[in-house]
């Protein structure tokens, strides 16, 4: 059972929780940069394919690719804000919207439930129960999309190659495409086989393609659906589009793994400065706990105490922004 002090310290900690979950899910797409990166990606697709079509010397040709352009920026507007079903496609959960929602509401209920049976206070239980039935499974589904999308970029350059190798040989594209939805690792296995589905129910192959950015939202997704559907309405030579193509994703998979190596110093110090505040007054309370029991037996030192935490949570939001090195 617990007494005053410890109820307070736990309340305290539950706030700082429950407002660093909703801070992850709600403002760190706005902090880490990513919004930024959509548009400039955005902004990339528009003009390089564009000026690409402008070099082409039939006019229907043109006509062609823009229309392709058109139906891509569409789509990625559309990508822009996932809806619940798509996050959990996205995180690779074999899930219904009213599962997750059911799931939600029982990890709720029990954090309550377990809250009031130790006794807490009720406005504590109401909070433990916010952030189970919110904070923990949003972030569970960030944390498996992030997860799924470093194994699928660890494998699509290899699938992109056995698509050239195999058109090179002479297969059709969709067999190509087979090989690698049987043969594949995965996520890029299922997500190849699902554009196999998507095309036998008598999508053309070109959007069935494009439809994998809605299923992955990473660049290297967007760029092999605009290789392949550009080609499939304006031709061209398709083993050599998707040989370029393999060696700018194997490019851009050396240089994330190179800013990576160069921000691990910047991340080890932010990592320690973070950390120092909460070690320090761990080490005192084991020391001096009389001490520093004021931060959370007395009002003012409880409001410094909520103040610090939130203070810290935006400076380490703010150490996050500034080694988030995406392009």
């Amino acid at each position: 059972m617990f007494d005053l002090a410890n109820q307070q310290i736990v309340l305290a900690v539950l706030a700082t929780v429950a407002v660093g979950g909703l801070a992850w899910v709600f403002l760190y797409p706005l902090l880490s940069g990513e919004r930024k990166v959509e548009q400039r990606l955005a902004n990339t697709i528009q003009t390089q394919p564009v000026q690409r079509a402008a070099r082409a010397t039939q006019k229907s040709r043109r006509e062609q690719v823009e229309e392709s352009l058109r139906d891509l920026e569409l789509r990625q507007r559309k990508n822009a804000r996932p809806t619940l079903s798509q996050r959990i496609e996205r995180a690779g959960l074999d899930l219904s919207t009213r599962q997750f929602v059911m799931i939600s509401a029982g990890m709720g209920l029990a954090a309550f439930l377990l809250m009031l049976w130790s006794r807490m206070p009720l406005l504590a239980a109401v909070g433990f129960g916010f952030a189970g039935a919110f904070g923990l499974p949003f972030w569970m589904l960030s944390f498996l999309k992030n997860r799924r999308e470093k194994r699928f970029l660890a494998t699509f350059p290899d699938a992109v190659d056995v698509i050239v190798r195999g058109i090179k040989a002479g297969l059709p594209l969709i067999d190509s495409l087979k090989m690698v939805a049987n043969e594949g690792q995965e996520p890029v296995k299922s997500e190849f086989r699902a554009i196999i589905e998507t095309q036998t129910i008598g999508i053309p192959l070109g959007e069935a393609c494009g439809k994998l950015y809605e299923r992955m939202p990473l660049p290297e997704a967007n760029f092999f659906g605009i290789v392949i559907a550009i080609q499939q309405k304006a031709g061209g030579n398709l083993s050599e589009a998707l040989g370029n193509l393999s060696k700018v994703l194997r490019e851009r998979k050396k240089m994330k793994a190179k800013i990576q190596a160069m921000s691990m110093e910047a991340k080890a110090s932010a990592a320690i400065i973070g950390s120092l505040p909460p070690a320090v007054m761990g080490l005192v309370w084991l020391t001096s706990p009389t001490y520093i029991e004021l931060l959370w037996t007395h009002p003012t030192g409880q409001l410094l105490l909520v103040g610090s935490a939130m203070w810290m949570s935006i400076g380490v939001m703010v150490m996050k922004k500034m080694i988030n090195f995406d392009f």
